[in-house]
C-alpha cells in the first residue's frame, strides 16, 4: 500500500535523526511491499528563516492532507529573542490545534540493557517498568486565555487553566481505550483539592471509567504522582493527564529510562491521523557532529506504522531491531557509559537496520 508522509526535520538535529527514521521506514517498505511517499516541508526556526513565521501556510495543508507527520524537532538559541508569536515552538501547538491531535501519547519504557543508565536503584527497577502517559494536548493552559496587564503593583501576567467536558471525555476514552490493550489499569493524575478545572477533570473521568468496567481507576494528586514516579514505576501503566502535568510528568519518566533519546511520542486525533516525534529537543549543541541518537525518532516511525497505518508486524520489527541492538551493545554517546565506546548517528541506523 501506499501511505503519504509529510516530513518537518525541523531543526538542530531534527534532520539528522528524521534521516535515520526516513532510512529505517524505507527499509520496512522494501520488506513488506508498502510505497512511503514523503513530502518535506518546513516548520519552526528553519520556517521562519525562510518566511518569517514558524507555521507557514502551505506547511499546514500538506499536514493535513498526509496520511502521517513526521517532525523532528524544532527550537534553538539562534531564534531565542523573537517574540512569543513567532518563537519555533509556535509551530507544534499550532500544528497540534490544525490538525485537532488532542491525545499525546508517549511511552516510557526501560529497556532491560539500559538499566544501568538509569538514576534510580535496581531494587526500585526490577525487572523494568512500562508505563504510558496520555497527555491532553489542546486545552489547558497551553491554551487558555493569556495576556499581560498594569496594576497597583505594576505589570502582572497570566494564563488561564480551562477544561470544557467534552476535553476531558475524549482524552479519558482514549486513555481506557490504551489500557484495555495494556494492563487495564489507569492512574489519573489532576489537583482536584486546589484547582476547580480538577474536580471537572476527575468528575468527568469517573464518568468514562463506568464504561470500561475491566479497567482499574485510580487518582493522585499532581505533587503525589511525581514522588511516586520515582519511589515506585513499576506501580503504574496508563497515566491520565492534563496538557501541564503531562508535559511536565512524561518528562520526569524519561530521564528515568535512561536518556531522553530513547523515547519516541504519538500526538493523535480523530481517524487515525497523527503526528509522531522524538520528546527530545533540537541539542543546537550537537547539531552536525553526528552525536545525536536517532532511536526516539526511529521508535516513532514504529508508533506511526502501529496506530496511524495498523501495521503492527512492521512496527513489531523495528522495535526488536532497537532491542537487539541495544541488547548487543551499540550505544550512541548520550546512553553510552565511561567505559564503552560510543557510534554515531548514521552507524546507529545502520546496526538497527541489518538487525530488522
Amino acid at each position: 500500500m501506499d501511505y503519504k508522509i509529510a516530513v518537518v526535520k525541523g531543526d538542530g538535529i531534527g534532520p539528522e535523526v528524521v534521516d535515520g527514521a526516513i532510512d529505517i521506514l524505507s527499509y520496512i517498505g522494501e520488506k513488506f511491499n508498502h510505497k512511503f511517499i514523503y513530502n518535506e516541508v518546513l516548520a519552526g526556526g528553519s520556517a521562519y528563516d525562510v518566511y518569517g513565521q514558524p507555521l507557514p501556510r502551505e506547511t499546514i495543508d500538506a499536514c493535513k492532507i498526509a496520511d502521517a507527520v513526521l517532525l523532528g524537532a524544532v527550537g534553538g538559541t539562534k531564534w531565542d529573542s523573537l517574540p512569543s508569536d513567532k518563537r519555533p515552538e509556535r509551530a507544534i501547538l499550532g500544528l497540534r490545534k490544525e490538525l485537532g491531535l488532542y491525545a499525546n501519547i508517549r511511552p516510557g519504557i526501560l529497556f532491560n540493557a539500559l538499566s544501568e543508565s538509569s538514576p534510580l536503584k535496581s531494587e526500585v527497577l526490577g525487572d523494568g517498568f512500562d508505563i504510558c502517559v496520555v497527555r491532553e494536548l489542546t486545552g489547558g493552559i497551553y491554551f487558555g486565555e493569556r495576556g499581560i496587564k498594569e496594576n497597583d503593583l505594576g505589570k502582572s501576567a497570566y494564563d488561564i487553566e480551562e477544561y470544557s467536558e467534552m476535553e476531558v471525555r475524549r482524552i479519558a476514552k482514549t486513555a481506557f481505550e490504551f489500557a484495555m490493550k495494556r494492563n487495564k489499569k489507569v492512574t489519573s493524575v489532576d489537583k482536584s483539592n486546589v484547582l476547580e478545572s480538577s474536580r471537572l477533570w476527575r468528575k468527568v473521568v469517573e464518568e468514562v471509567s463506568k464504561d470500561y468496567p475491566e479497567v482499574e481507576l485510580n487518582h493522585l494528586y499532581v505533587d503525589n504522582a511525581a514522588m511516586q514516579v520515582i519511589r515506585d514505576p513499576k506501580q503504574f501503566d496508563i497515566i491520565l493527564t492534563s496538557n501541564l502535568f503531562g508535559d511536565i510528568l512524561s518528562d520526569e519518566i524519561s530521564v528515568l529510562t535512561g536518556s531522553i533519546g530513547m523515547l519516541p511520542s504519538a500526538s493523535l486525533g480523530q481517524g487515525g491521523k497523527g503526528l509522531f516525534e522524538p520528546i527530545h529537543g533540537s541539542a543546537p549543541d550537537i547539531a552536525g557532529q553526528g552525536k545525536a541518537n536517532p532511536i526516539a525518532t526511529i521508535l516513532s516511525v514504529a508508533m506511526m506504522l502501529r496506530n496511524s497505518f495498523n501495521l503492527g508486524q512492521e512496527a513489531s520489527c523495528i522495535e526488536a531491531a532497537v532491542n537487539r541492538a541495544l541488547d548487543e551493545g551499540y550505544r550512541t554517546c548520550d546512553i553510552a557509559r565511561n567505559e564503552e565506546n560510543s557510534i554515531s548517528t548514521k552507524e546507529m541506523t545502520k546496526v538497527i537496520k541489518s538487525y530488522i
